[in-house]
């Protein structure tokens, strides 16, 4: 399986189960959604021209937004570029969109946005059935490129290491936007619910594992050190699910 083929496996057996709830928004992405969104947005980005290997920049917060439009763009053969400057084919923001910085010949956005295009226009009728089977598929900021195999190949091993089931409610408080995204991946291709916190603190993470039944908390290393003690919530260092990538 591809990067974004693991990461929609348990699609067709969680159906509309929660995949990833946005704290911050309070929207909530079932995994049917997910891949059906997707799909669709893929196909849609094709056809307005996306070749594989083509650059999309994506300024889109951690959430339940951010693997929607990272995915659509791998799963298109494009490469997400996670960032909001520079020069690429298109473009995908949450809300916010500069011309002057972001050199590129279309914008999408989740929100409103002066000068950008829906991204619900992207989600058409029909779903492309195959994403690439190799190639690079994100570049972050400083510049690092990482392909279809390296990300899934990675993902496999963490799901080893760390181990979340199905039933697992994994509270995702990390501190960065590829970091985040590393944890939906993992708690994705086990079918668990990850709920993404909004400028997680102690008092904050304690409250909403306690809202969520949370099972497994992945935060910064002095607030994951602080979440030590409760027997019924494991906690991981947030550093654990990109170490082995070198970051």
């Amino acid at each position: 399986m591809t990067w974004t083929e693991l990461v929609m496996a348990a699609a067709p057996i969680q159906g509309d189960q929660p995949a990833v709830s946005d704290v911050r928004t309070g929207e909530v992405l079932s995994y049917s959604a997910f891949m059906r969104r997707v799909t669709r947005a893929a196909a849609g980005l094709r056809r307005l021209g996306l070749r594989y290997g083509d650059h999309v920049l994506v300024n889109v917060p951690l959430g339940a937004t951010l693997p929607v439009a990272v995915h659509s763009v791998a799963w298109a053969g494009g490469v997400s570029v996670l960032r909001s400057y520079g020069a690429a084919r298109m473009m995908i923001t949450q809300r916010h969109y500069d011309p002057a910085a972001a050199r590129v010949e279309q914008v999408f956005s989740f929100q409103p946005v002066a000068g950008a295009k829906p991204f619900a226009e992207l989600v058409g009728e029909r779903g492309l059935e195959f994403g690439p089977l190799a190639g690079p598929a994100v570049c972050l900021d400083g510049g690092r490129t990482f392909d279809h195999d390296e990300l899934a190949s990675d993902l496999r091993r963490l799901a080893a290491r760390l181990v979340i089931g199905k039933d697992d409610v994994v509270i995702n408080a990390v501190s960065e936007s590829f970091r985040g995204l590393r944890v939906i991946d993992l708690a994705m291709m086990s079918g668990a619910h990850v709920v993404v916190a909004h400028e997680p603190s102690l008092v904050g993470c304690r409250v909403l594992a306690e809202e969520r039944r949370a099972t497994l908390v992945v935060a910064p290393y002095d607030l994951a050190r602080r979440l030590l003690g409760d027997p019924m919530l494991r906690v991981v260092d947030e550093r654990a699910v990109v170490s082995s990538l070198g970051l």
